[in-house]
């Protein structure tokens, strides 16, 4: 079986930055175990797979070891590549997917995701999270993910992450966030992912969930500017709606080509 694959970089307007994700469209669901499969070889933290149905288009989203029940930078990529490679001819795309009904509004070369927000409520690190960090957090928060708050952007770009013990920690499907105000930015994080084949996810749209909710109350305004402090970087324009968040940025197209499968 020959399907089409893409890989598209979210959350920049440059490729090497933001985030990779592989996009494989499908005409019927194939077992889960072959999805797993495509992910893990495609080696990138997200490989979605969408059936497009007409009016709505059935949209999953795989790592390399697991479903997840939400990935923003692989839903931004999949809409770049719906509009900028499948001439899909709608401003308005509408995806089911394991998180309910996900509206991406296109305009000015911008994708704006509807997303649930997620506000985090606060909470104790475990121990094992704690002794995995070589910095500690002024305040600790959960929701899906840890949400670790420190003093400044300087501490989120010197924390390191002690693998042996991370690695021993179970939070699937979710991660460990730091986070802090920005100097260029109103907020800056980075996010990690116990028992990962990718350690640091470059840049992680589905965290914003909590984010935005988090910063927009604590700095007062709905509109944020957010930047992912990883090696690639990514930009995040967001705003909070209450029940829901807007997380946009926009995509490169990196590659196209083909799998083969049996």
């Amino acid at each position: 079986m020959k399907l089409e694959l893409y890989q598209i970089d979210a959350f920049t307007e440059e490729i090497f930055h933001g985030n990779p994700a592989c996009i494989v469209p499908l005409k019927n669901w194939l077992p889960d175990k072959i999805l797993l499969k495509i992910a893990s070889e495609n080696a990138v933290a997200e490989t979605a797979f969408f059936i497009d149905n007409g009016n709505t288009i059935h949209l999953r989203w795989f790592t390399p070891e697991i479903e997840m029940d939400l990935c923003g930078h692989a839903t931004l990529a999949t809409a770049h590549c719906l509009v900028s490679i499948l001439d899909y001819q709608n401003n308005r795309i509408v995806f089911e997917t394991k998180s309910g009904e996900l509206t991406v509004d296109v305009k000015d070369d911008f994708y704006y995701m509807d997303f649930p927000s997620r506000m985090p409520e606060i909470s104790m690190l475990p121990d094992i999270v704690s002794k995995s960090l070589n910095i500690q957090p002024k305040e600790v928060f959960k929701s899906r993910d840890y949400i670790l708050v420190y003093d400044s952007e300087e501490d989120i770009k010197n924390i390191k992450i002690e693998r042996s013990v991370f690695d021993l920690i179970n939070l699937d499907p979710g991660g460990v966030v730091v986070t802090a105000a920005g100097t260029d930015s109103d907020f800056v994080s980075r996010y990690f992912t116990p028992q990962s084949s990718i350690l640091e996810d470059p840049v992680t749209g589905s965290a914003h969930c909590s984010l935005i909710p988090f910063w927009s109350s604590r700095l007062g305004k709905d509109k944020l500017f957010a930047l992912q402090l990883s090696e690639r970087g990514g930009q995040l324009y967001c705003e909070n709606k209450n029940e829901r968040v807007i997380v946009a940025g926009k995509a490169r197209t990196y590659a196209m080509g083909h799998l083969w499968i049996e």
